[in-house]
């Protein structure tokens, strides 16, 4: 093991988020890696399983080639395991996975086969590590999130609005919830880090509306906040148009249209709530150090995404995260956010 690529500070922390996930002395344990993998998480991984005693072992796959026609730097899924059967045996053998594959398991193909054999993910997101030493675990944003997710999968509607123009809404009826913590709730479940988000995947045929980016929201696949206001009119899932003034909008419409259909539908919806992620941090790291959970996490974003969603067996490679400020969303007639701020029960009043 080359330990130039971390350092203690990282093992400790990582030490720490794996003992809340209930990695023990003795356990085995799959570190899951892909060539393209940032070496620091890799190494970082190994040794505080190490250090908690634990029998780690490595999977590493090849990453696969980009057939184009464009650079892929957000699928929304790890196409590492690329339905390898032997590969996928060993990750299902052992109670915990420890992802660090570039883009995670979190809608891989394989990912029902590994939690169906009652292995849980545990996945790391690609950040440069020193972005996990400034999100600790929170137990109230951990409660908060929870109560949250319970709230989502009783009601029947969220939409989302905004002053400038944004208005959408997602019929929740067969939607796959979930509440992202950091800490995985038990066997055969999945958890990502850094954690604090609560969102839906709908079901086909559920959302309709149009999503106005402003300046200063964030394009995750891209790397960027927008300068320009830019409109996607929604109709029965997909995006039907893309209007905006400027090169970002262009950039937009020209990198989506490489793609299939499918890469223009919705993939996720809902809103952010880690006290401790930065909106304006992307300024502060090279575009290779991160990528972009910190903003999809940060406190009262309302977060709209296109491509991959396994709920509606859609798989496109294309995906988009757009993490946008200054939103309001509404869960039926219950307020969670309000102009950017958490409010009701995500705020962590009574209901």
């Amino acid at each position: 093991m080359n330990t130039a690529n971390t350092e203690w500070r990282w093992i400790k922390r990582f030490a720490e988020q794996f003992q809340l996930n209930g990695m023990k002395p003795g356990d085995e344990v799959v570190i899951l890696s892909e060539s393209a993998s940032r070496p620091e998480l890799v190494a970082t991984s190994i040794l505080a399983a190490e250090y908690l005693g634990a029998r780690p072992f490595e999977v590493v796959m090849r990453t696969p080639a980009n057939g184009g026609p464009v650079a892929l730097r957000s699928t929304g899924t790890s196409l590492a395991l690329k339905g390898h059967s032997g590969a996928v045996s060993a990750v299902s053998s052992v109670p915990l996975v420890i992802d660090v594959t570039v883009e995670g398991l979190l809608h891989s193909r394989e990912l029902r086969e590994i939690l169906g054999a009652g292995t849980s993910v545990f996945m790391i997101s690609n950040e440069h590590p020193e972005i996990f030493e400034r999100l600790p675990h929170d137990e109230v944003m951990a409660d908060r999130v929870a109560k949250s997710h319970d709230f989502m999968r009783t009601a029947k509607t969220m939409r989302a609005t905004s002053d400038m123009g944004t208005h959408i809404e997602v019929e929740l009826a067969d939607a796959f919830t979930a509440g992202s913590t950091g800490v995985i709730g038990g066997p055969g479940e999945i958890a990502h880090w850094p954690g604090g988000l609560v969102l839906a995947f709908p079901a086909r045929h559920r959302v309709n509306g149009q999503i106005v980016l402003a300046p200063g929201d964030i394009n995750i696949t891209f790397k960027h906040y927008v300068q320009d206001p830019i409109t996607m009119i929604i109709e029965d899932d997909y995006v039907v148009a893309i209007e905006g003034k400027g090169y970002q909008a262009d950039m937009l419409k020209s990198y989506m249209s490489a793609f299939d259909k499918d890469a223009y539908a919705t993939s996720h919806i809902g809103w952010g709530m880690n006290p401790a992620a930065r909106w304006d941090y992307l300024e502060l790291y090279d575009r290779s150090q991160f990528n972009g959970t910190e903003a999809r996490a940060f406190e009262g974003n309302f977060m709209y995404s296109t491509g991959a969603n396994e709920n509606a067996e859609r798989f496109s490679v294309c995906h988009f995260d757009i993490p946008m400020r200054n939103c309001s969303v509404y869960l039926d007639d219950h307020q969670v956010v309000d102009a950017g701020r958490l409010t009701g029960v995500a705020a962590g009043e009574e209901i």
